[in-house]
């Protein structure tokens, strides 16, 4: 893996003052703690104060820690205390079912699973566009609906606007997500996998394009899921909101078998419920 040595040079000096607890420290000290030359530790203090990551005293000339970062701090604070909250009723839930459940959202333009149950590791991140990405918009206002809707894909899918509409609706009245299961859908979700936008060769991107085929089609309507009807399901995925009324986390609860319309409905009723307390747990 490729690493930037400026940017880590950055966070050396991020580290060192979070690590001294609230301190502040001359340019000279600095550079002699983090093993910097003098020019280039001022002109990464100079840009971090610019952007207000650091406050520099115009009388003793030390630096420490700026404002920027409360509102960093408090951002990333908010996701991952819905997501830690939720994470003992996922692992209740997915004890019931012998399944694998998750808690997610989008962190700027990318999908970052913050809690997963069960195999696998939290930290895993996809690219927040068309293919991916629907479940984080379905429950928020239609503007940010339609954006995403409007972003290249990053496979060359087909987008039934007017079907992904009606699932919009429908999941907003129902309360949750069903996403049918086939292999397509199955290995879409392991290529994108930490897979930056549009990074995939050309080849590689019509192939899975044919693939997944119809970006609309992959998630069921409400006729589908009559009681006694049996459908092939991926997951089950319902929203929590934050303070803000805000769409902020999606849960998902992985299914992997055909199971009856009843069964569906069950199923979601329990994550919903799960989501309905992480929501109110952050007065959502």
């Amino acid at each position: 893996m490729r690493t930037s040595p400026p940017t880590t040079r950055v966070l050396q000096v991020l580290d060192f003052l979070v690590a001294a607890g609230g301190k502040r420290f001359g340019l000279s000290q600095l550079a002699r703690e983090l093993d910097l030359s003098k020019p280039t530790c001022l002109g990464i203090l100079t840009a971090m104060t610019d952007g207000g990551y650091l406050l520099r005293d115009p009388v003793t000339k030390t630096y420490g820690l700026g404002p920027a970062l409360i509102t960093a701090g408090r951002v990333a604070q908010e996701g991952f205390t819905a997501a830690g909250l939720a994470r003992p009723m996922l692992e209740e839930l997915a004890e019931r079912y012998a399944c694998v459940c998750s808690a997610s959202a989008v962190v700027g333009e990318q999908i970052v699973v913050l809690e997963r149950t069960g195999p696998g590791m939290a930290g895993q991140r996809y690219p927040f566009a068309p293919p991916v990405g629907l479940m984080y918009v379905l429950w928020g206002p239609d503007a940010d609906f339609e954006r995403w809707l409007a972003k290249p894909p990053t496979l060359p899918v087909k987008l039934n606007r007017p079907r992904l509409r009606q699932v919009g609706a429908e999941c907003r009245e129902r309360g949750y997500l069903v996403e049918s299961l086939t292999l397509a859908g199955v290995r879409l979700h392991s290529l994108m996998a930490g897979v930056a936008a549009y990074d995939l060769p050309a080849e590689v991107r019509d192939l899975v394009g044919e693939m997944v085929s119809n970006l609309g089609e992959r998630f069921y309507l409400a006729e589908d899921l009559a009681p006694r009807k049996k459908q092939p399901v991926n997951f089950i995925a319902a929203p929590t909101f934050n303070a803000l009324g805000a769409q902020e986390l999606v849960l998902t609860l992985s299914v992997g078998m055909t199971i009856t319309g009843a069964e569906i409905a069950r199923r979601g009723q329990a994550l919903t419920e799960i989501a309905a307390k992480v929501t109110a747990a952050v007065g959502g």
